[in-house]
């Protein structure tokens, strides 16, 4: 272990915390390991794979994060790649030979590789050492930013019998800690925390209005123009707008949001760790994968999304261990926006129904199919909360995952199909022949037919994908697939949708109070009298830092008060049918009904969920004419208006 550490990566000695969770891979053991961001997690994974048997799988949830891991892998010599969506079919054939040959030593792939037939196919075919889940905390619901694919991977590993797991992350409360450790097995031991104090990063907070944060940012970062800086703001139209003003005022700055073109993603990445740039303005689609040793500023120029992303954000800076500068610019008036992308994940009660209507559907064949994006449009229920909502009715025992499968598969002869027939014999020949014949064939490609080769033939849909993967690599054809189709089975026939429907839709109701709870409980740590390095730690269960850092505004005397948001005019005093009536006669003659209260508050808040595309409502006047007010207040005084309506009509 320790002459790889010095022979291979060039470390005379581990780190805090290393080796207590390299030693329990190597002995065989799961583990996590829990480190502050730049405190090196990576390495964790990295030596153990060379001197494990076989291939680690590392489960990743971002391209950025997987393209800077391999490239510092690369640069070590070690054999590694990645198989992600940027890629072509030749690309990702070629990175699955190397792997079958044993070749590579690590492979990195996204959560959602694994849903995908072929890739399952692949797996089932390599003997695999180690499962490594990075950013492990998506695993939780209890986590800031959950993902429910994540909640899969404990089956998977059991699936392609996998012996052991290495879970990693940066921002974990002893709550979401507990549950990783719960999901994997592991045994407490071998949960390596190292503390997440900071003693190098100086956390200042300063009360600044909304019409003085551009003056106080161009002015605070005016004294250092040419130190490398992240600026972070929740839209990306902020992205914009001030990086442009910083630029117009002599600090040179780009914007990065996930808005752009991936290729100038990219390049602007590039530039800024190569010293090319030095002052970006984000939203949090950067930082993810960002190893730069020397940041020495991180600003929030508005609110972040939680404690844990606060951490996370700020965790980018001074990772050579040098002083550095966080900076929140705090005030409470784009509160309003981080609630609302917080109420647009709640489906309306209407949504669920119409999934569990759906899913009721399906049960006298025992088997529950569908595209996501179809069944998000048909229950207006955008696709992330609709993947936790599936998740939660596989946790009640009502359905279970079987396997995703794309609906179609054509392919295009790159050899002529006599050619191809040529080089089997007897059944195999019969097999490969069928294919040919029952595949509908247009000018160029011919589309498969799985029911009519099962029919005619028995040719089970599997061993079909695998010849024509086999041909593929072969060159004797171009394959292509579309429409991934999720496929589950129904366990359970006698449920009550109604009151099923209710129960979930008071279960999406109580996350939504608790992430309410954490976007106010950011607000209590910002303006705290408490040490912030003291309370920032105690919150992910930290009880070692010190309880005054001495290098935080608290301890400088400065308590940040926050100010109100400037008053906004009475909601009573809005014209409520100037805002809401096209919209209202557009959903009529679409759906046949008048919207819910709830539709119209997303309406009136500028909160997108699928039916607002359909029905083209961004271009309506009344859209996010009420964006800057409390949901909750809008809610309220929409539910009012409905009531006086219906009273109205009675």
């Amino acid at each position: 272990m320790h002459d790889t550490l010095q022979r291979v990566f060039g470390y005379p000695q581990f780190r805090d915390g290393q080796e207590a969770a390299i030693g329990a891979v190597l002995a065989g053991r799961s583990a996590a390991a829990i480190f502050p961001t730049g405190s090196g997690k990576s390495l964790c994974y990295q030596l153990p794979a060379l001197l494990l048997p076989h291939l680690t799988l590392v489960v990743s949830p971002l391209l950025a994060l997987m393209q800077d891991q391999l490239a510092f892998l690369q640069r070590h010599g070690i054999a590694a790649a990645s198989i992600d969506s940027a890629q072509s079919r030749d690309e990702v054939n070629a990175v699955m030979a190397r792997a079958r040959a044993g070749e590579l030593k690590i492979l990195m792939i996204s959560v959602e590789r694994l849903k995908n037939e072929r890739f399952r196919n692949f797996l089932q075919q390599v003997r695999i050492s180690l499962l490594v889940v990075d950013e492990a905390h998506c695993i939780s619901e209890w986590g800031h930013n959950f993902r429910p694919d994540y909640l899969k991977l404990p089956e998977y590993q059991r699936q392609f019998r996998i012996p052991q797991a290495l879970l990693l992350t940066a921002t974990a409360t002893p709550k979401v800690i507990a549950d990783m450790q719960a999901k994997f097995a592991i045994a407490p031991g071998d949960v390596v925390t190292t503390g997440f104090y900071r003693p190098n990063l100086n956390l200042l907070v300063e009360p600044v209005g909304s019409q003085d944060k551009q003056r106080r940012l161009v002015e605070w970062l005016g004294g250092r123009v040419g130190q490398p800086s992240i600026v972070y703001v929740t839209l990306q139209k902020t992205a914009e707008q001030i990086a442009q003003h910083l630029s117009r005022n002599a600090i040179p700055a780009t914007a990065y949001h996930a808005g752009l073109p991936n290729e100038q993603r990219e390049a602007i990445q590039k530039q800024f760790m190569a010293g090319q740039l030095n002052c970006i303005v984000a939203t949090i689609a950067f930082g993810m994968g960002i190893d730069k040793a020397d940041i020495r500023n991180v600003v929030h120029f508005d609110l972040p999304k939680s404690i844990e992303n606060y951490s996370q954000e700020i965790g980018r800076a001074g990772r050579d261990g040098q002083p550095s500068d966080c900076l929140v610019l705090a005030n409470r008036d784009s509160l309003n926006v981080l609630e609302n992308f917080v109420y647009g994940d709640t489906p309306e009660l209407e949504g669920i129904r119409r999934v569990l209507d759906e899913l009721k559907g399906a049960l006298p064949d025992g088997q529950w199919e569908f595209l996501l994006g179809p069944l998000a449009d048909q229950s207006n229920i955008r696709q992330l909360p609709l993947k936790t909502l599936l998740v939660q009715l596989e946790l009640r025992g009502l359905i279970a995952p079987r396997y995703a499968y794309f609906a179609e598969y054509r392919f295009k002869f790159l050899v002529e199909p006599e050619v191809l027939l040529a080089k089997f014999e007897g059944e195999r020949r019969d097999f490969v022949s069928a294919i040919i014949q029952t595949s509908s064939r247009a000018r160029t490609w011919a589309t498969v037919n799985f029911d009519a080769l099962y029919q005619q033939h028995r040719a089970e849909r599997g061993r079909v994908v695998k010849a024509l993967d086999f041909f593929q690599e072969r060159r004797w054809i171009e394959l292509e697939s579309k429409q991934m189709t999720e496929v589950y089975s129904l366990l359970v026939s006698d449920f009550d949708p109604h009151a099923l429907s209710l129960e979930l839709y008071a279960c999406f109701a109580q996350h939504e109070v608790s992430e309410i709870a954490r976007i106010h409980a950011m607000l209590a740590l910002f303006a705290s009298e408490q040490c912030l390095g003291h309370r920032l730690a105690r919150y992910f269960g930290d009880e070692q830092a010190p309880e005054r850092c001495g290098h935080c505004s608290v301890c400088h005397g400065q308590v940040a008060c926050l100010p109100e948001p400037p008053a906004l005019p009475a909601l009573e005093q809005r014209d409520f049918p100037g805002l809401c009536s096209g919209f209202i006669h557009r959903h009529q003659e679409h759906n046949g009904h008048s919207p819910s209260a709830e539709c119209l508050t997303r309406f009136l808040c500028g909160i997108s969920v699928p039916l607002f595309t359909k029905l083209k409502a961004r271009a309506l006047p009344g859209f996010s004419a009420l964006e800057a007010y409390p949901y909750a207040d809008v809610r309220e005084w929409v539910a009012a208006w409905s009531l006086e309506g219906q009273a109205q009509t009675a």
